[in-house]
């Protein structure tokens, strides 16, 4: 195989596998970080305490929380046909949310670190029947040590950004060669499709974006009750997945809006929650009054912001804030996705910075169902307005949950696309059983 392989990838591989007597400071750096499960790094070496179930099994990875949650309607669907999930992911946050809301008959793993001896040893004890890529995180000893076993792979839910797709153009050989491992390219739009086709992707079907048929996420019944009797009576913003440079914006916003409407409260939930602290001490700093949820506090009437520093409750928090501002979209993160909180019936502002979902928000702003807001003057304006006006707010929302609907389906394309493969998975559990 190393020889039909372009350069970039012999090169890869080898300094992949010369860097193995490097993991253990690898690993020591990550966990001080708190990047890495102290309990659980031997998955990181493709070492596993789980016994592998009988019968097929679908491997499905995905690189984080997005990408892991987007693929929650697919396993339940795989669930209902009795076949087992092994779910990889890559990052602690990931793992909390498969635990948190998963059943606890899907496997999770941490993907191993892309070497070829930690691969190796992962994919010869999981022998998974058939494996969902979900997206692009695209890791070249994995694709390669799969293909070589004749595993079925299949792109699922597949994203080529705007800023990714010119990068891989100057690297054609080396994409074309992982691209060509696999069977099915799945895409979220057209445009997607259309790349990934540039690219020398096989068999592109455009099925649509996945997170478009995930649930609304759900919310504790007794927080929600905690929460909502504290904030009862004062207009709440929610400001979701934030990254550094928006939380100074944010500030600024609620001093600037608290002058109109005097009870106002600021939700910031960030991106990543051990910046809460961090976050706080910008509240102090600007002379406002500050929460934080990861020391157990609730919002008071003193309270201006509330820091949401935890993992897992933004299905709260959209059921509490009528507004939501999807972060990640005033700095050039690529925005978050804003799906969920349209169907617990937010009216969604953002920044300009979208690109990780481009046609979803393009479909939004369009119809009349989210509003931009460019800088931190825009989005004071934007706010105060769906403060201001209720039936401006109302129409937001309408038209925005009409759009999602519209955009609805990528779930039962996707299991169609899927289905020789499902087929096949079900005779080898019929002949099983026989």
């Amino acid at each position: 195989m190393p020889n039909t392989l372009p350069m970039t990838l012999r090169v890869y591989r080898k300094l992949s596998s010369a860097m193995v007597p490097l993991a253990p400071a690898l690993i020591n750096r990550r966990l001080k970080q708190g990047k890495e499960d102290p309990e659980r790094i031997g998955e990181r070496r493709g070492m596993s305490r789980d016994v592998r179930p009988a019968g097929p099994l679908v491997w499905i990875h995905g690189a984080s929380v997005g990408e892991v949650l987007a693929a929650g309607a697919l396993i339940e669907r795989l669930r209902a046909l009795d076949i087992r999930i092994l779910l990889t992911s890559g990052t602690v946050t990931s793992a909390a949310i498969v635990a948190k809301r998963f059943p606890p008959d899907v496997i999770h793993q941490y993907v191993p670190y892309d070497s070829p001896r930690y691969v190796a040893r992962f994919l010869d004890h999981w022998r998974p029947s058939l494996a969902l890529f979900i997206e692009s995180d695209l890791w070249p000893n994995l694709i390669l040590q799969s293909a070589a076993r004749r595993l079925p792979m299949v792109l699922i839910n597949g994203r080529m950004s705007q800023r990714s797709f010119p990068r891989w153009r100057r690297m054609s050989g080396t994409i074309l060669a992982l691209l060509d491992k696999f069977d099915l390219c799945l895409t979220q739009s057209r445009t997607d499709g259309e790349r990934f086709s540039a690219l020398g992707s096989r068999n592109v079907i455009v099925t649509g974006n996945l997170k478009l048929d995930v649930p609304a996420p759900p919310a504790d019944p007794v927080k929600l009750e905690k929460l909502t009797a504290v904030m009862r009576g004062r207009p709440v913003i929610v400001a979701a997945s934030t990254h550094p440079g928006e939380d100074e914006i944010l500030i600024e916003t609620q001093r600037t809006l608290a002058g109109f409407f005097p009870q106002l409260l600021t939700v910031i939930v960030p991106r990543h929650p051990d910046r809460g602290g961090a976050i706080a001490r910008l509240v102090e700093a600007a002379g406002l009054t500050a929460s934080l949820r990861s020391r157990q506090e609730l919002p008071t009437a003193a309270t201006d912001i509330y820091v949401a520093d935890t993992l897992g409750e933004l299905g709260l928090f959209y059921r509490l804030a009528p507004i939501v501002f999807m972060g990640g979209s005033l700095v050039e993160r690529g925005g978050q996705n804003p799906i969920e909180a349209v169907k617990l019936g937010a009216a969604i502002v953002h920044g300009p910075h979208v690109f990780n979902f481009t046609d979803v928000y393009e479909a939004l702003d369009r119809a009349g169902g989210a509003r931009v807001a460019a800088d931190r003057e825009a989005l004071v304006r934007q706010l105060g307005q769906l403060l201001a006006d209720t039936d401006a707010h109302d129409t937001l929302v309408a038209a925005s949950r009409d759009v999602v609907d519209q955009l609805g389906g990528a779930l039962e394309r996707t299991l169609g696309a899927l289905e020789p493969y499902l087929l096949q998975l079900r005779l080898e559990m019929g002949a099983a059983d026989a």
